[in-house]
């Protein structure tokens, strides 16, 4: 952070980062990068990510609620498990060479994009939400073990929620995405915890870039509900390729 455009590529980058996670998800995929770039060792990188996160959720669910988008109690219950499971994530040290983890991640978001082009289409007004009972249940087991993978790198998660919650749930897409924002910010606020209590967040570089993440996500979260579920669906599909790509080729 020796040159003023540091400062201004921070915040370009977080506004980015703030639009393609508060409607899709894998902008840390972008973020993560540039810290590095900019000197930061790869774990004060992913500890000082997360502040920008925490406040690019805040922002984004307060955008969502402004337009009247709500999933309360729902999102709070998988919030709660997925935060427990964050904490175990953001503890975990896993050896395996990253060109591999990135990799197997690339093949999981073109899973993706298979699930979301060729499931047969869910008529949303014709069923009804199952957010208690079973459904309620197996989405706090499933957000238990996403919180543990959002505890350690987070990155392309959101793809995964939105689909869960899409087919699982029977939530739209835009009520999903409110869904998985609120989530994102409950379990990330105990995995920049842990990221804290072991010293490994640069507060100035995480501060700077929360507020390109923040504007990003605010943006984002009302053209979402204005949209609807078409403009999310385009979105997704394009986001999750571009990321597939970048993983695969470009390490």
């Amino acid at each position: 952070m020796e040159e003023w455009y540091h400062y201004a590529l921070l915040i370009i980058v977080g506004f980015a980062v703030g639009f393609i996670n508060t409607l899709a998800g894998g902008g840390s995929l972008l973020s993560l990068p540039v810290l590095i770039f900019l000197g930061l060792p790869s774990n004060v990188a992913n500890g000082t990510n997360r502040v920008a996160i925490v406040i690019q959720t805040a922002i984004a669910t307060a955008g969502f609620k402004s337009k009247g988008v709500s999933t309360f109690p729902f999102n709070v219950y998988l919030g709660v498990s997925a935060f427990l499971g964050s904490i175990i994530g953001a503890n975990i040290a896993v050896d395996i060479k990253g060109d591999t983890f990135n990799k197997i991640l690339s093949m999981v978001m073109m899973a993706v994009v298979l699930i979301i082009i060729f499931k047969p289409k869910i008529k949303i007004a014709d069923l009804e939400e199952r957010l208690t009972g079973k459904y309620l249940w197996v989405g706090i087991i499933a957000f238990f073990f996403f919180g543990i993978y959002g505890g350690f790198i987070n990155a392309g998660l959101g793809f995964i929620m939105i689909l869960f919650l899409h087919y699982v749930n029977h939530m739209n897409l835009v009520r999903a995405n409110v869904t998985k924002v609120a989530v994102v910010f409950i379990y990330m606020l105990s995995a920049l915890a842990v990221f804290v209590l072991n010293d490994k967040v640069n507060w100035k570089i995480g501060l700077i870039l929360a507020i390109g993440n923040g504007t990003g996500a605010w943006f984002a979260s009302r053209i979402s509900v204005n949209k609807g579920d078409g403009f999310i669906k385009m979105f997704l599909i394009v986001m999750v390729v571009i990321m597939s790509i970048k993983l695969w080729f470009f390490n």
